[in-house]
């Protein structure tokens, strides 16, 4: 059973970094993707008060079920990610530092897109 959550949470996790990166783009997914930006951002900055900065309940989740497996995984899940994926072992702190502006750019697009939807929509109905 472990090994099943352990691809699901790789292949899942994986799944929601790329919606949150890209998934304002087609208009039809743009609320959603705002919504789990910001329950990202929930799970980061309030869940992190008392997790620690950055936390996410789902690379919590991951990392319980790799230690089942025999791994001890602590550090930032991106950083696994790109090792696991490329082979390549990039810096962590350079990691996290693309990984934040990543999310930090997908947020204010998702912000600014789900917007001016919003507005054009509103402005459509008067």
């Amino acid at each position: 059973m472990y090994h099943f959550l352990n691809y699901f949470f790789f292949v899942f996790h994986t799944l929601i970094i790329l919606f949150n990166t890209f998934g304002y783009i087609p208009k039809k997914t743009r609320k959603w993707n705002l919504f789990i930006l910001l329950l990202t951002c929930f799970s980061w900055f309030v869940l992190g008060i008392w997790y620690g900065w950055g936390f996410c309940f789902c690379t919590e989740w991951h990392w319980q079920v790799r230690e089942h497996l025999g791994y001890y995984d602590r550090d930032s899940y991106t950083h696994f990610l790109v090792l696991k994926l490329t082979g390549i072992n990039f810096s962590q702190h350079a990691v996290d530092i693309v990984t934040a502006a990543m999310f930090f750019i997908s947020l204010a697009l998702s912000l600014y897109l789900n917007i001016r939807d919003w507005r054009k929509k509103r402005s459509l109905s008067k």
